[in-house]
């Protein structure tokens, strides 16, 4: 290795601060700007770069908008420049930029003079990251959700074959043997075989036509719907759902409509199967503008933070998508032990939405 002398390391270092595509800030005791590089200099506000340069005192507080702690997103409790005993050799914090609002850095700060109360801050931004984690993450659920959807038109040609398919032979053969059958007993006994056959079919058909989508979402609107799929849940699950609403018979665009449909299905049916109670509490209102679902159970719960993932795990991944296409917001709160809420809240009156699958 060639030797490097003292004056090539100083020049090396002011390369790198001024070169480098990571902002550095040196700062005194106190998070006052001392020094900000060029890269540093491109992400805040022009009118504070100036001053810091006229040898006004501009502290960091003023671009700061919180670091994630071990508890809490954001915060600004026991800040890392106040926070003598912490390690803050790699953490995310938010700065409010000059172009892109409030934007997340992964950042260090260091203590470079302790006898003059010196430190650097060094910043990496991290939207690229974030983009990237996001898409391969979208991605990644898609191929799951294609995945889900093919498995279900498989169970559903499963029970077409054998529930539809199979009465309907039945039915058929006996058809064809009432033929020759001589007795009026034998006959009247054979039709009446026939007749429950097609009771039966006519239940599965139209349960399986209820749970594809119900006429009475098109035909009543979110009201009815709602109704009549707590009904079929009792019945088919002995599962309770009290159900309280305020929209009587109002009507929503199919979109809206559509969604707040199955994402009430989809929470009701988590409850079902997860919560391990007999009941479930539904709320359907509308208030100030905004439509609210709201679906509570006091039930297992789960950590929100460290879900254990039941199932294909797409159920919440699939009501936040839905959500999010007619601009709504979808809150789930849980706790183990202490049940499961699921709060959906959007704008009744805004422009046409994206279309939606049904």
């Amino acid at each position: 290795m060639n030797q490097v002398t003292h004056s090539q390391i100083i020049e090396f270092l002011m390369k790198m601060y001024k070169n480098s595509t990571e902002a550095i800030f040196f700062l005194d005791n106190s998070a006052k700007i001392l020094s900000l590089n060029p890269a540093a200099e491109r992400i805040i506000d022009p009118s504070v770069i100036e001053s810091i340069k006229n040898g006004k005192a501009h502290t960091l507080c003023s671009l700061c908008r919180g670091y994630t702690s071990s508890e809490e997103h954001i915060t600004c409790s026991n800040c890392y420049v106040n926070d003598k005993e912490g390690n803050f050799t790699s953490f995310q914090v938010y700065l409010d930029t000059r172009d892109k609002g409030i934007v997340p850095f992964t950042a260090t700060y260091h203590t470079i003079d302790k006898e003059n109360g010196i430190h650097v801050y060094m910043l990496r931004d991290l939207t690229l990251q974030y983009k990237q984690q996001e898409m391969l993450y979208r991605n990644e659920m898609l191929k799951k959700t294609f995945e889900a959807g093919e498995n279900e038109r498989k169970r559903i040609s499963r029970e077409l074959h054998d529930s539809v398919v199979q009465e309907l032979i039945s039915m058929l053969v006996d058809m064809r043997l009432l033929k020759y059958i001589q007795s009026h007993e034998e006959i009247h006994s054979r039709v009446k075989q026939t007749e429950e056959s097609l009771n039966r079919l006519i239940a599965d058909i139209r349960n399986l036509s209820v749970f594809l989508r119900p006429a009475s979402l098109d035909d009543l609107g979110l009201e009815a719907a709602f109704r009549s799929h707590f009904k079929w849940v009792e019945h088919s699950y002995g599962f309770y759902v009290n159900y309280q609403s305020t929209i009587n018979k109002k009507r929503y665009s199919q979109n809206i409509e559509t969604s707040v449909y199955r994402i009430c299905q989809e929470a009701v049916l988590n409850a079902v199967k997860y919560a391990q109670v007999l009941e479930v509490n539904v709320t359907l209102s509308e208030k100030n503008g905004k439509l609210e679902l709201i679906v509570q159970d006091q039930g297992n719960g789960f950590d929100t933070e460290r879900p254990d993932v039941k199932g294909s795990g797409l159920g919440i991944f699939g009501m936040k998508e839905r959500a999010d296409l007619i601009g709504g917001r979808l809150q789930i709160h849980s706790e183990i032990g202490k049940g499961t809420t699921v709060y959906l809240t959007l704008p009744t009156t805004q422009l046409e939405e994206k279309e939606v699958p049904l």
